[in-house]
Formats: structure tokens, sequence, C-alpha cells
């Protein structure tokens, strides 16, 4: 079994060049609807398969939903500390550690499902909202090598939706069994 396809089931990002109206519209729509998609997959399931992992040595279906409202709350924080600042420097975070932390490894899913709930409902409204210079505003990430634009980081946050809802797929797919 391919443990990179395990790891990225729908390939790693990549932005396209320009990145056009249509693709962040597109995107801003995969942000959007990712709060219902992930509570749609995974609102039945039980508290073995919440445990289900997706890969080998992978985080649970709840770490993974838990991980999202983490991410997701990092991310609106870093979209407008780029609309207010001159092209600030982001905070990183240390997402396995993360993930092992007690609220992380809670079987509880509700509160990461509402979370996500209003945080993509304000994300989403200030996406919608921005015009082409919005896009253009930059900050920097200590592990990348050159300041990264808003309309990228669009591009990145709808991946990252679609990646781990994929995740989740794939456990549930495998019965968390690999």
């Amino acid at each position: 079994m391919n443990l990179n396809a395990l790891k990225f089931p729908i390939g790693h990002y990549e932005a396209p060049s320009p990145i056009t109206p249509a693709h962040i519209k597109q995107w801003i729509d995969d942000i959007a609807s990712f709060p219902e998609r992930i509570k749609a997959v995974v609102s039945h399931l039980t508290l073995e398969q919440l445990n289900w992992v997706y890969r080998p040595e992978g985080w649970t279906i709840k770490q993974v939903v838990h991980h999202c409202a983490d991410s997701h709350i990092n991310s609106i924080v870093r979209f407008k500390l780029a609309l207010t600042e001159d092209v600030p420097e982001v905070r990183p975070y240390n997402e396995a550690r993360w993930a092992e932390l007690v609220d992380s490894l809670d079987n509880d899913i509700s509160d990461s499902l509402q979370l996500l709930t209003a945080v993509h409902r304000k994300w989403v409204q200030l996406l919608q909202h921005m015009n082409e210079d919005d896009l253009k505003r930059e900050f920097t990430h200590p592990e990348y090598n050159h300041p990264l634009t808003i309309a990228f980081n669009i591009g990145n946050y709808a991946w990252h939706c679609n990646h781990h809802l994929a995740h989740i797929e794939q456990a549930i797919a495998h019965q968390g069994e690999f």
C-alpha cells in the first residue's frame, strides 16, 4: 500500500498560475460548504468509527475533525493579519502535538463541528468581500522562503478542507484497517 497516497489522497496543493476569479470563487465555495460536507460524513459514525485511522500511524477521524477546527481558526487569524498589517509574519504551530492534546482526543466532536460552522461563516463572509488588492496582500510563514498571498492561501485552505475530508472518507472505506 502506497503510504504517500494514503497521506495525500488528493495529492499536494499546487496553485494554478495565474489564479483566476473562477479559481477564487470555486475555492470559496469549497470552504463555505466544508462544515456541512464534513458533518454529513461524520454525523452517523459510532465511537468505534471515530477512532479509526486514515493510514498507518495516522490520526483518527476524531483527531482530523478537531485538527480542522484548530487549523481553520489559525487560518482566519492569518487572513485578518494579512489584511490589516504589512506582510506580517504568522506563527506556526505544532499540528502533531496539538493533535495529542486532550481536546483533540475527545470522543465528542460536536464542539469542533460547531466551531467549524461558525469560523467558516465568518471566514467566507470575509473572503466574499475581498477585492483584487486584498487578494494580493501577503503574509510570511517561517516554513516558506517567500511571502504568501491571500489568493494562494484561499486555494491552499480549500485544498486543506478537501484533503482532510478525503482522509475521513479513506478511514471509513478501509474501516480503519491498513
